[in-house]
């Protein structure tokens, strides 16, 4: 049956819900701190603070619905809803308005739609589907590429868009991967790419080839023995190095380091050979490349206002302050002028004021810590973790290898939502317009994570039935 009664009083997990609560109400009353004034004079239907309140009670009596819903319906419909919200990823890009730049939205008597929030939930269906079925064995590369396609495609239709960091999000779901058995070689790799494409934004790439290579002599050195010889060696060259480069020699460093490592290359094939000679040097050449890739595009093919948002966050000290770097210096002005106890709900000058753009959306954290001040973020920190926390013991807990894989979807995403956000309002990562869940003003953000927050919470009343 589709609809059951009773148990979701005796079942449901009430400490999650009341986490949900709480950060739903700090949520409108930080929206409501942001816009009191419209909300005073605008009434309900015109102010952000009222439309939010209306959301809020759209999400939960869509809330209450799901709870009337049986479980299994999520389990046997999770392709079809996928489809569905896929093709309305499709659909905002031939009927949606644009915004800012993006044609993410759906618009209806005043309110507007994001189809992506939506897709998230899809996501977390069809990925919980189809990692369930029996036959799926996440170490074959045919079924490790069917789970990536399936989060791939609304990334690929969100950045038509264009919204990156709605598409970003989609790239959690490799935690379920990684929880569900993928390699974490998958991951090594990556980590060690991505670290070499930001490094390479920001120090000379023959920089970062002669520490790749230096790293590379340590890890060569460490083969052979005696070890502490070695050892000694490792260290005099490298702090011969660092003296040379203050005298900016750095073609005669380079050389000395290939010289260097390919003595010991040759001298550790020679004796007996090892595991890390291939992967090692692979790593090295590889590293040296993506880092200089990625210097010459920042250098020689981004527009002007392109590089500048990269200064934002890795080189602020070269970004525009009245430009670009507008933002996150305002955001950590309000932040700072916090202080240990805040300034008190409603007395935010800066927020008053209205000296942070999109402070009710994407920069809402910043009135929270002018406000509130460093007790305040601490608390909201503690609410998001206890949040997190319960959900790995709700997935742990789960008898369903559905709800288990769903559960760690919505951790996913949670998570990714939750750092980016607070992380690009202290300028610790770029700034791509991530709202921060239950908080930030948005109708159709509210909704998706309630919907997502309600279905799991659903499948956890019905555990011992599964």
């Amino acid at each position: 049956m589709m609809f059951r009664k009773g148990g979701t009083k005796r079942n449901i997990d009430w400490i999650t819900f009341s986490l949900y609560l709480a950060l739903v109400f700090v949520g409108w009353s930080m929206i409501y701190a942001v816009g009191f004034e419209e909300f005073k004079t605008q009434g309900m239907l015109d102010s952000p603070a009222g439309k939010q309140l209306i959301w809020i009670g759209i999400s939960f009596f869509a809330f209450m619905l799901l709870q009337a819903i049986e479980w299994r319906f999520w389990q046997t419909f999770a392709y079809p809803i996928y489809i569905v919200t896929m093709v309305l990823l499709v659909g905002v890009l031939l009927f949606g308005v644009t915004i800012k730049g993006a044609t993410s939205w759906y618009s209806f008597g005043g309110f507007t739609i994001q189809p992506s929030e939506f897709a998230k939930f899809g996501t977390a269906l069809a990925m919980a589907a189809y990692l369930s079925t029996y036959k799926v064995d996440l170490r074959k590369l045919s079924f490790q590429v069917t789970a990536a396609g399936l989060f791939l495609l609304p990334a690929f239709l969100i950045l038509l868009q264009p919204d990156a960091g709605s598409a970003l999000i989609f790239f959690s779901f490799l935690l379920v991967l990684y929880r569900e058995g993928l390699n974490p070689m998958y991951f090594i790799v990556g980590s060690f790419l991505v670290l070499m494409l930001v490094l390479g934004l920001v120090f000379s790439p023959w920089y970062i080839l002669i520490a790749l290579l230096l790293i590379g002599l340590f890890i060569l050195a460490y083969q052979l023995t005696p070890r502490s010889m070695w050892l000694g060696t490792v260290m005099t060259f490298t702090a011969g190095a660092i003296y040379l480069l203050q005298d900016n020699l750095i073609q005669e460093v380079l050389i000395g380091s290939a010289a260097a490592y390919g003595v010991l290359l040759f001298t550790l094939l020679y004796r007996r050979g090892s595991s890390v000679l291939l992967p090692l040097t692979l790593s090295i050449v590889i590293g040296g490349a993506v880092a200089y890739v990625a210097n010459y595009g920042f250098n020689n093919i981004l527009q002007p206002h392109q590089q500048d948002r990269i200064n934002v966050w890795l080189n602020p000290d070269e970004a525009d302050k009245r430009g670009s770097y507008y933002n996150i210096l305002q955001s950590k002005i309000a932040i700072g002028s916090g202080g240990w106890t805040g300034q008190g709900w409603l007395k935010g000058n800066m927020t008053n004021l209205n000296y942070v753009p999109e402070q009710s959306t994407d920069f809402i954290f910043c009135t929270i810590g002018e406000e509130q001040g460093f007790a305040g973020v601490l608390a909201l920190v503690i609410l998001y973790m206890m949040l997190l926390f319960r959900i790995i013991k709700i997935a742990e807990r789960q008898r369903s290898d559905f709800s288990r894989i769903y559960a760690y979807s919505l951790l996913g995403i949670l998570f990714t939502h939750f750092f980016i956000n607070i992380g690009m309002t202290m300028g610790l990562v770029p700034v791509i317009g991530i709202p921060l869940p239950f908080i930030s003003k948005g109708g159709s953000s509210l909704l998706g994570f309630t919907i997502m927050i309600g279905v799991l919470l659903k499948m956890d009343s019905n555990r011992f039935r599964m």
